[in-house]
C-alpha cells in the first residue's frame, strides 16, 4: 500500500473538484436509485442515471482471507493446534468481542453520519473536503461502506493473485483516482455501497470491515491487531489504544507502530505521526460526545507505547513434530484435493482458512522423540543422519515422525539443524532417500514366495560366484568371497556362507544367499515386487530402470516412509494403504471439505504375506535380535546395513509399522568405527526402534499373525550321505555340501578309529533338506561285543581274547523233573531227572548285546541257562 501524502494547495483543489463534480453527479444517481419516484429531468442526469444502473449493483462477499491451521490431537484426546500458516495475519472477532470504543473512536474519525446515511455520505464528503481543505484535517471522504467495498473488491482479487506484483495490481486497481478510471472507480463503489446498505445491518457492516481492514504489514483486522500492536485481545483495548489503531487503518503502512526504528514515526521521536493521527481521532471522539473532557485529556496524554506480539507461523509452531508438520504442509502443497495449480495449493495453505485435522499420535510421537535423543543432532566427524516413522497397519494413517535434527524453514549453516526432513521424499521436502540395504531383502522373499517357491526350499548359499538374473535372460557374475575387492560382495563378519534354506537366509541376513537365489528369479522382477508395494527411490523415480545385481542387497536410495508403508502391507496381510497424514479438512465454519485421497489396495496375497511374516518373525531371533520389545507383542522385522554407511531396522506388529534410520546424509562414514552414547553407530539403531515399538505395542497391541502358508513351506526332501568312518572335518564338508547343517556331538565309545565318526543322527538315507544332523566321533576306546556261545567258560574265554577283562554271569534256572503236572514223568520213573541233572550249561547271549560297540572295560554280562543256578 501506498504511505499517505503530504497534500499540496493544488491537489487538494484538483481533488476537491473532482470529488464535488462526483458528489454532485452521484447525488442525482443516488436520488433516482433510492427514490425513483422523484422525477429527475434533463439529458445528462437520464445519462448518469442509465451509466449508474447499468453498473453491476451485486458485490460477491466472499470468505475472509484466514490462516489455514493445522491440528494434532493432544495427550487429553482434544484436537489442538499445531501450526498455522497465513499470508494476512488475521484473528476474526464478533461484535461482543470489540471494546465498544473501538467502534465510537473509527465513526467518529471516519464517517460519523454512519448510523443515518444510505450507503454514501454526501454531505458528509462535501464536509470533510472542506475541513481537509481550510485546516490540518484528516477525516476520510468515503462512508465505512464504501471502505469495506474497497476492501472486499481488494481480498477478492487478492484471492486469486498469484504473486506479490499481482496483489500490489489489486491494491493499485481498487485505489484508482486519476481520471475517467477513478471517478468510475469510485461511483461503482458507491453502487455496491447502496446495495451492501439494503442487505446487511449497518452493525454487520461495520464489523465487516474492522475484521477486513488493513493495519499495516500483514496484520489484517482489529482482533489481530489488537494482539500485534498491544498483546490484547479487541476488547481490552484502552481508550487511547483504541484511537491509535483507528488512525492506522487511514494510511496504514504509513501509521504502523512496528517499526522503532523509523526516523519519521519510531521509536525515538514517539511514534510522532501515529500520535498526531491517534490525537485527531480522540477530539473528533471530544467533538462527537463519545467521551468526556477528562477521558480526552488523559488519553491525549499517554504516549504510544507498542507491545508489539507476532504471531508465529509456520512449523517451528509444532513443537516436538515439526517434520510432521512439514510433510503436512508438502501434502497440502501437492495434492489436488486443495487446488487444481501448485500456485491456487499455496493460496490455499495461506489465505483458504481451513482447519486440518492430522493423523499424529501424541504418546507415539513424544515415546519416538525421546528415543532419537540417543542419536546425536550434529557429531564433527561426519554429516549424521537419523530417523524413525511409525504407520498404522490397515490405515497407512502416520503416527509419528521424528529426526536427530532440529527443525529449520529455510536453509542454514548450523550443522546442528536442517530443512530436509529424512523420513520422506524430495517431492515432500525429503532427500534423494537412503540406501536400503539389507531391509531390500524383504522384496526377495516376497518375489521368492509369488514364484511359488517355498521359504523351506534349499539353496548354495556358499561364497563363490553368482550368475545372477538381472531381467529376461541376462545374466551377470557376481563374485561372492570376503576379500574386500571393488565389486566383490562378502558375507557379514566373513561367513563363508552355507547351504540352506530361504528363510535361515533371511534370519541371517545371508548375502551369498540371497545372490543365489536371484541366480533362480530376476533382479528386475524383485524391483518390480518393491514398486508394487509402494516403494520408489527418494526422488520418485522407478527402482526397475536400473538392475543391477547390487539391487538384491538393497543399493538404492528409499524413503523411509515408503519403507514403513510396505512392512505394513505385509503386516496387514497383504493390503498396502498409501501414507496418510490427514484425516479431514473443514472450513473456518467447520464444513467438511475433500481429504486427500489415499488407497488401501491388495499387493500380495494372504499365503505369501502370511508366509513373508512367519519368515521375517524368525529375524528376530537372528540379525535381529538386538531390536527385539520383550513384551509379548508378536512382531517380525528386518536389519539392514549398507557398507557400513547406513545402517536400517523395518519391522511391524500386526498394528503398527516402524522404520528406524541412521546415515551418512552426505559422505560416506564408516558407522561401525563410531561411537555416540555407549552405542556403535552401526547398531545404535537397536536404542531407538524397540522403543518406539513397545510404545506402539503398549497402546494399539497386536495379534500373533496367521501362519505360513502349507504350500509356500513345503519341505524339501534329498539323501543324507553315510559319514561314518570318516574323520570330522571330512563328514562336516560332506554334509554341509549336500546343505545339510552339522552338529559335533560328544564322543562315543567305539571300536571305529579314535576321531573318526561312529555314529550320526539322523542315519544315512532320505531326509527332509536343510535337516540338522548331528555327528559323533570315536573316543578310540570302544570295543565290539563278539557273538558268543556254548558254555560260559567258553564264552568267558571268547570275551577275554576280545579285549573285556570286567565280565559278569547271568544264571536263568530251567531246573527240570517235579513240577505238579507230571509231563516229563517216563516210563522209568526218577529217569527224567537224572538226565536234566547230566544236562550242560547254555550261554544264551550278553548283555550289551553282541555287536555292540563299548568301553573296554565296561562290565559285560553272560547269560546261559542252567539247571542247577
Amino acid at each position: 500500500m501506498p504511505q499517505a501524502k503530504k497534500r499540496t494547495f493544488s491537489g487538494v483543489v484538483g481533488g476537491l473538484l473532482g470529488l464535488v463534480g462526483l458528489s454532485a453527479v452521484a447525488g442525482v444517481l443516488v436520488t433516482a436509485t433510492v427514490t425513483p419516484a422523484i422525477a429527475v429531468g434533463g439529458y445528462a442526469a437520464s445519462s448518469a442515471i442509465s451509466v449508474f444502473e447499468n453498473m453491476p449493483s451485486y458485490l460477491q462477499i466472499d470468505k475472509l482471507m484466514l490462516p489455514t491451521e493445522i491440528y494434532a490431537e493432544n495427550e487429553d484426546g482434544d484436537d489442538e493446534l499445531m501450526a498455522e500458516f497465513y499470508d494476512q495475519n488475521r484473528i476474526p472477532v464478533t461484535w461482543d468481542e470489540v471494546n465498544p470504543l473501538v467502534y465510537d473512536a473509527v465513526l467518529s474519525s471516519e464517517d460519523k453520519n454512519f448510523y443515518s446515511h444510505g450507503g454514501v455520505d454526501l454531505l458528509g464528503t462535501l464536509s470533510a473536503l472542506a475541513e481537509n481543505l481550510t485546516s490540518s484535517g484528516q477525516r476520510g471522504a468515503s462512508s465505512i461502506t464504501q471502505q469495506y467495498v474497497k476492501n472486499v473488491r481488494v481480498q477478492n482479487c487478492e484471492r486469486e493473485a498469484v504473486s506479490q506484483e499481482e496483489v500490489e495490481a489489486c491494491f493499485n486497481e481498487a485505489s484508482a483516482t486519476d481520471g475517467s478510471a477513478g471517478l468510475e472507480r469510485k461511483a461503482q463503489e458507491m453502487r455496491y455501497a447502496i446495495q451492501i446498505e439494503k442487505q446487511s445491518t449497518k452493525n454487520e457492516i461495520l464489523l465487516g470491515y474492522l475484521n477486513i481492514a488493513s493495519f499495516g504489514g500483514d496484520v489484517y483486522g482489529i482482533g489481530a491487531a489488537a494482539e500485534y500492536y498491544f498483546g490484547v485481545s479487541a476488547n481490552d483495548l484502552t481508550l487511547s489504544q483504541a484511537a491509535a489503531l483507528a488512525g492506522i487503518v487511514k494510511a496504514p503502512n504509513f501509521y504502523r507502530i512496528d517499526l522503532p526504528n523509523s526516523e519519521t514515526n519510531g521509536e525515538a521521536n514517539g511514534y510522532a505521526e501515529t500520535l498526531d493521527r491517534r490525537n485527531y481521532v480522540l477530539y473528533r471522539m471530544y467533538t462527537d460526545g463519545k467521551i468526556s473532557e477528562a477521558e480526552y485529556t488523559e488519553a491525549r496524554e499517554a504516549p504510544i507505547e507498542p507491545k508489539i506480539t507476532p504471531r508465529a507461523q509456520g512449523c517451528s509452531m509444532a513443537s516436538g513434530a515439526e517434520y510432521f508438520c512439514d510433510y503436512v504442509r508438502t501434502v497440502i502443497e501437492n495434492d489436488e484435493a486443495f487446488g487444481e495449480t501448485a500456485e491456487e495449493r499455496t493460496a490455499t495453505l495461506r489465505r483458504g482458512g481451513l482447519k486440518v485435522y492430522t493423523t499424529l499420535d501424541p504418546d507415539l510421537q513424544s515415546t519416538a522423540s525421546e528415543a532419537m535423543e540417543i542419536v546425536p543432532s550434529s557429531v564433527d566427524y561426519m554429516e549424521l543422519g537419523s530417523s524413525a516413522i511409525q504407520v498404522e497397519v490397515g490405515t497407512g494413517r502416520v503416527l509419528s515422525m521424528v529426526q536427530n535434527t532440529e527443525y529449520t524453514a529455510g536453509e542454514t549453516d548450523d550443522p546442528n539443524k536442517s530443512a530436509i526432513n529424512f523420513n520422506v521424499r524430495q517431492a515432500n521436502n525429503g532427500g534423494i532417500g537412503w540406501s536400503a540395504g539389507s531391509t531390500y531383502k524383504t522384496f526377495s522373499l516376497v518375489n521368492w514366495l509369488e514364484q511359488g517357491k517355498s521359504a523351506n526350499a534349499v539353496v548354495n548359499g556358499r561364497i563363490g560366484t553368482k550368475q545372477v538374473k538381472t531381467c529376461g535372460d541376462d545374466v551377470q557374475e557376481v563374485p561372492t568371497d570376503n576379500t574386500g575387492q571393488a565389486g566383490h560382495v562378502g558375507n557379514f563378519e566373513q561367513s563363508p556362507g552355507y547351504v540352506g534354506t530361504v528363510k535361515r537366509f533371511t534370519a541371517d541376513s545371508l548375502n551369498s544367499g540371497f545372490l543365489a537365489m536371484a541366480e533362480q528369479i530376476t533382479v528386475c522382477s524383485t524391483n518390480e515386487v518393491a514398486m508394487k508395494m509402494g516403494v520408489t527411490r527418494g526422488d520418485g523415480t522407478p527402482l526397475d530402470d536400473n538392475n543391477e545385481p547390487y539391487n538384491v542387497l538393497g543399493s538404492s536410495n528409499v524413503a523411509p516412509i515408503d519403507m514403513a508403508a510396505a512392512y505394513a502391507a505385509i503386516a496387514a496381510n497383504g493390503i498396502l494403504c498409501e501414507p496418510k497424514a490427514i484425516d479431514r479438512v473443514t472450513d473456518s465454519d467447520g464444513n467438511e471439505l475433500p481429504a486427500p485421497e489415499t488407497t488401501c489396495e491388495r499387493v500380495m496375497t494372504e499365503a505369501v504375506a502370511s508366509t513373508s511374516a512367519w519368515v521375517l518373525e524368525s529375524v528376530m531371533d537372528g540379525t535381529g535380535v538386538g531390536a527385539k520389545t520383550y513384551d509379548g507383542t508378536p512382531i517380525f522385522g528386518k536389519t539392514g546395513i549398507h557398507e557400513y554407511e547406513h545402517t536400517w531396522m523395518d519391522g511391524a506388529s500386526t498394528e503398527v509399522a516402524s522404520v528406524v534410520w541412521v546415515g551418512n546424509v552426505e559422505g560416506r562414514v564408516k558407522l561401525n568405527g563410531q561411537y555416540e552414547n555407549g552405542w556403535q553407530l552401526s547398531r545404535i539403531r537397536n536404542a531407538i526402534w524397540p522403543e518406539i515399538q513397545r510404545a506402539a505395542n503398549a497402546k494399539y497391541g497386536g495379534e500373533a499373525f496367521p501362519g505360513p502358508d502349507d504350500d509356500l513351506t513345503r519341505q524339501q526332501y534329498s539323501n543324507l550321505p553315510n559319514v561314518i568312518g570318516r574323520s570330522v572335518d571330512d563328514a562336516r564338508t560332506i554334509l554341509t555340501n549336500a546343505g545339510f547343517t552339522v552338529v559335533v556331538g560328544s564322543e562315543v565309545d567305539s571300536g571305529q578309529a579314535e576321531g573318526t565318526i561312529a555314529a550320526q543322527d539322523p542315519g544315512a538315507g532320505r531326509v527332509i533338506a536343510g535337516s540338522t544332523v548331528t555327528i559323533r566321533p570315536s573316543n578310540g576306546d570302544g570295543v565290539t561285543v563278539p557273538s558268543v556261545g556254548g558254555s560260559p567258560q567258553d564264552a568267558e574265554s571268547a570275551l577275554r581274547d576280545a579285549g573285556f577283562t570286567n565280565i559278569g554271569m547271568q544264571c536263568n534256572d530251567v531246573g527240570g523233573g517235579n513240577d505238579d503236572e507230571g509231563d516229563n514223568e517216563g516210563e522209568e520213573g526218577e529217569r527224567p531227572d537224572e538226565e536234566a541233572a547230566d544236562t550242560p550249561d547254555q550261554v544264551t547271549g550278553t548283555s550289551p548285546g553282541a555287536g555292540e560297540s563299548v568301553n573296554r572295560n565296561d562290565r559285560v554280562t553272560i547269560q546261559y541257562d542252567s539247571t542247577s543256578c
